[in-house]
């Protein structure tokens, strides 16, 4: 068996007995980027599984990311949760990065909710401010390179849509009733862990990009590919400047802190958009 599929299906069989021993059969997977875990806490039920102790699951090494797999109750929904992703910049495979997409695919998972922290290109935007995610450009890449797994999904999968429009659309109106601002953009994905200079942000900027960060594209990518209904948002944590400052510079904790800041508005939008989606 190809080394991959073998963590897949071991990764699947462990965490099957755990949703069976508590009778969840979650349809909805949430990932939950930098700073943003505390979502975790609105999980009814909740049953937390270290990925350490996931036979053959990758574990998160980033600072903002703790590392458990939450299974529980949001929305009035069964939900699967990962606290914390993995990334490309920690020196995995992409197979690896994007291997816990597939374990949910597995599990029946039909829907996916991702989230990070990135960092504001469009001028526009300010610290803080909650983007959903219309659109990508892949800076990282392909996770679908090489061998195609052909049992989750073609070899050359669609992306015109890759962010489900009526989701998005979902999204806005419940923003909108419960009196939180949403921005709509595109997001564009590096493989960091560097963060990017001037030069590059007016770059990006230049192509069409709203937000920059180091993740999520692989997972929206697999996740496509296996056909699963994808949804994401970025909380701002950083914003692009005309000129910066001579001591400006970024900080991996202060992303952390400003996404903890806006985790209870994004959590109140994701809780009422999971109520909103019909699972089978």
């Amino acid at each position: 068996m190809d080394p991959i599929l073998k963590r897949i299906t071991d990764s699947t069989k462990y965490i099957r007995q755990v949703l069976k021993e508590n009778s969840f059969k979650p349809r909805i997977a949430i990932v939950l980027g930098s700073g943003l875990g505390s979502l975790a806490d609105s999980i009814a039920d909740a049953v937390k599984i270290p990925y350490t102790d996931i036979p053959g699951f990758p574990v998160s090494t980033t600072i903002g990311h703790q590392g458990n797999l939450i299974l529980g109750r949001l929305g009035g929904k069964d939900i699967i949760a990962m606290q914390g992703r993995v990334h490309f910049y920690e020196g995995l495979s992409m197979s690896e990065v994007t291997m816990p997409v597939r374990v949910f695919k597995s599990l029946g998972v039909k829907y996916l909710l991702v989230s990070n922290a990135a960092g504001g290109i469009n001028f526009d935007y300010r610290i803080g401010d909650l983007v959903v995610i219309k659109d990508h450009i892949n800076m990282i890449p392909n996770p679908l390179l090489g061998p195609n797994l052909d049992k989750f999904g073609p070899r050359f999968p669609d992306m015109t849509h890759p962010y489900d429009p009526g989701l998005r659309a979902k999204a806005m109106e419940i923003a909108s009733k419960l009196g939180i601002k949403l921005r709509e953009g595109v997001y564009i994905a590096v493989t960091g862990p560097s963060y990017e200079t001037p030069a590059e942000w007016n770059f990006f900027r230049m192509v069409g990009a709203d937000s920059i960060g180091m993740s999520t594209v692989p997972e929206v990518i697999v996740a496509r590919h296996a056909d699963m209904k994808v949804f994401g948002m970025s909380v701002i944590t950083n914003a692009a400047q005309k000129e910066f400052d001579k001591d400006y510079k970024n900080d991996g904790e202060d992303v952390v802190e400003t996404a903890q800041a806006a985790a209870g508005r994004m959590c109140r939008v994701f809780e009422e958009l999971i109520k909103s989606i019909k699972v089978r």
